[in-house]
């Protein structure tokens, strides 16, 4: 399947603004991406009318990306704490809708490395206060023809949602128009057994796909199995974007976030372009970069 290929404005600079904007999507566009992601750390950080025109200049596709950070939680957490978060996701909905993109993905239950350990009970009692705070939230974005896309992280970085059994099991209530799924290469080559199995369990519900190679760095320079990966997505029906989600080193905060600790690539440009290229390659059927 010949899907558009995309990339994440977090490999070059965080936060997203309405300068960098502009100027991370004419290079996206000049290495050649279809498609591009745009996180909203925080609701104002850009500008989404004037996104827009940007975005439609260079015919890139927008996915809207939320950041989980410190405080940002819909569970175990203070009414307040609860009430802010809807209200975050509440305004990428929003975003998103004005950017004149349908998806807005990320990790929608807890702060990006809030972990704890939780029996069955707990684990079960948690998912049903989850499913409660989502709710109205997949309802706003149904309304505006959006589909807030739930991604299940790695062990380190959340103790709640690491399978995507697991985010069947905490969602499958309220998945359908407003609320998905996304899958992350990066997670799924941590957590899953038989990935491309999980991949066919997630059909129906895939609403947005991020890769990267194993180790965050270029897709093709790493031990996963790509040609395996974007078969069992033929299989599973996705036809939206593959995004390329990485992240730069020389911004503290997300690099700390992310736990990038090295360079990952020669440049963060040649990060993108080498993935990209061995994405377009696998895509028009070639067996290697």
């Amino acid at each position: 399947m010949d899907r558009k290929l995309g990339v994440n404005t977090w490999i070059w600079t965080s936060p997203l603004n309405d300068d960098s904007l502009a100027e991370l999507c004419a290079h996206a566009a000049s290495l050649g991406f279809d498609a591009i992601e745009l996180p909203l750390e925080t609701p104002g950080d850009w500008d989404a009318a004037a996104a827009r025109e940007v975005l439609a200049d260079y015919r890139l596709t927008p996915v809207v990306i939320g950041a989980m950070a410190p405080g940002r939680n819909l569970i175990a957490a203070s009414p307040g704490e609860i009430d802010s978060t809807g209200d975050y996701l509440r305004a990428c909905i929003d975003a998103a809708d004005a950017v004149g993109a349908t998806t807005v993905a990320g990790p929608f239950y807890a702060a990006t490395g809030r972990t704890w350990r939780m029996g069955e009970a707990e684990r079960q009692a948690a998912y049903l206060q989850l499913r409660s705070h989502l709710a109205p939230l997949a309802e706003h974005a149904a309304d505006r023809g959006i589909c807030l896309a739930i991604e299940p992280l790695n062990r380190y970085e959340t103790s709640l949602i690491n399978t995507v059994d697991q985010a069947l099991d905490a969602l499958e209530p309220l998945l359908g128009p407003g609320l998905g799924l996304t899958l992350d290469s990066y997670h799924l080559n941590i957590e899953e057994q038989d990935i491309a199995a999980a991949v066919a369990r997630a059909t129906g519900h895939i609403a947005h796909v991020q890769v990267s190679g194993n180790d965050r760095g270029a897709v093709g320079a790493d031990h996963f199995d790509w040609l395996g990966f974007l078969h069992a997505l033929d299989l599973a029906g996705y036809a939206g974007p593959l995004c390329l989600e990485s992240f730069t080193a020389h911004n503290a905060s997300i690099a700390v976030a992310a736990s990038i600790w090295r360079p990952l690539a020669s440049t963060q440009d040649a990060l993108a372009a080498d993935s990209l290229g061995y994405l377009r390659n696998l895509q028009t059927g070639g067996t290697r970069p």
